[in-house]
């Protein structure tokens, strides 16, 4: 019979012909045969924990590919595609159909990613990549790395927050040249756009220190420990009010992993358009697209009764009112719109200023080693710089533990370094 290439083989024509990152090559000779890339769940198996598309479903082997079955699929859809997003849309997408539904065989493609479509480059990149290998025998892990980076890229390049990522969201984007540096950089870490380890190392050990009673599930009281008692109770009762976002934990009153992740990202960083919507949102509390004078004061009322138990300097809300104006200068007097705060560099301080404290004092009393540190990296975001931060004192802390002969996690989900 003709010569068939195997997945190795392929890698060369993925990355050289295809012009796609090598661990796109499993998922490629799928859309090529026109095969499943991930296996479906057996029905019939009520104990099976992976829905037929969960996004942590495990990744199915292809077959290998003949020249005429590549030559076939290149003309009918490769060679449809202009530039490099487009491609990577087109063969992450497949046929976009209802999964492994031939009924509905005719039906007209969906025009946009969903989470699911993630699944098999991230399960070939915790496969291949050799900054993941440690996570080989850890398969929880591998699943919540995965999750995480799908939150994360949906977080980013999915503005309209509907989880159903179109071609534009994504060519609007810096995925795909994540993407390609995933595939050149063995250093995972060094991808600081979405895929680093210890980014989501991070963000998993927050939600894991403030769940505690293991169920991946945050109630009030335990987002109010965040960041050593950061925020207003105010604030997180508009973060459960759902104002920001809808959360998508199934269960009234928590917080599951993926609302965690979107809040994280928000406040960790409130310099981005996305972060600057969540809060502006949760702000807004008429929902009139618009934030007055008395939504501010509302917030700012329990900052000010904080600082005094504090023995810290009070500042009146009306001094705060005119620096606040001063330093967003809104288009019309009273009335501060996104638009306004998006187009204002320290616009993320001025919800710092109305309900999280720590970072209102640290703004005020800048410390002038971190502001030199930010004009030495200025490629650094604040989420990175953070990341960077606490990834070290969560290090420290294990080799403590480690030490002590203490255990900070339990065995079921020990974190491999």
């Amino acid at each position: 019979g003709e010569y068939a290439m195997d997945a190795a083989a392929f890698r060369q024509v993925t990355r050289e012909v295809c012009e796609l990152p090598s661990f796109f090559t499993p998922l490629l000779m799928h859309r090529i045969a026109g095969t499943d890339p991930i296996v479906a769940a057996d029905l019939n198996d009520s104990t099976a924990a992976h829905g037929p598309r969960s996004p942590t479903a495990p990744a199915a082997d292809p077959a290998p590919v003949t020249l005429a079955q590549f030559t076939g699929y290149w003309r009918s859809t490769l060679a449809q595609c202009a530039e490099a997003n487009a491609r990577v849309f087109e063969v992450m997408r497949g046929s976009g159909l209802p999964h492994g539904d031939p009924a509905r065989s005719g039906e007209v493609p969906r025009a946009y990613l969903e989470h699911a479509d993630f699944c098999p480059i991230l399960r070939c990149i915790l496969d291949t990549h050799p900054g993941l290998e440690f996570l080989k025998d850890s398969p929880e892990f591998q699943d919540r790395y995965l999750e995480t980076v799908t939150y994360r890229i949906f977080y980013s390049c999915n503005p309209a927050w509907n989880g159903r990522m179109a071609l534009r969201e994504l060519q609007r984007s810096n995925l795909v040249q994540a993407m390609a540096h995933v595939d050149d950089e063995e250093d995972i870490n060094k991808v600081l756009r979405y895929f680093s380890y210890e980014h989501f190392y991070v963000i998993y050990c927050k939600f894991w220190e403030l769940d505690s009673d293991h169920d991946f599930l945050i109630d009030k009281e335990d987002l109010l420990r965040y960041g050593n008692h950061a925020l207003t109770y105010r604030a997180v009762d508009r973060v459960f009010a759902e104002a920001p976002r809808r959360f998508v934990s199934g269960v009234r009153g928590k917080m599951g992993f993926e609302d965690f992740v979107w809040f994280i990202l928000s406040e960790e960083d409130k310099s981005t358009p996305l972060a600057l919507e969540y809060w502006f949102r949760c702000v807004d509390l008429d929902g009139n697209s618009a934030l007055t004078p008395s939504e501010c004061s509302f917030f700012y009322e329990e900052q000010l009764q904080r600082m005094e138990c504090l023995s810290q300097e009070p500042v009146l809300f009306e001094d705060i009112l005119c620096q606040m104006s001063d330093m967003l200068s809104p288009q019309e007097q009273g009335r501060i719109t996104l638009r306004d705060l998006r187009r204002c560099k320290l616009a993320g301080n001025f919800f710092n200023v109305l309900f999280n404290l720590n970072k209102f004092i640290a703004f005020e009393t800048r410390d002038p080693f971190l502001i030199r540190q930010e004009r030495e990296e200025p490629h650094l975001t604040e989420w990175d710089r953070f990341a960077r931060a606490e990834y070290i004192r969560l290090s420290m802390e294990e080799e403590e533990g480690m030490a002590d002969g203490g255990e900070l996690w339990d065995d079921s989900m020990e974190p491999p370094f």
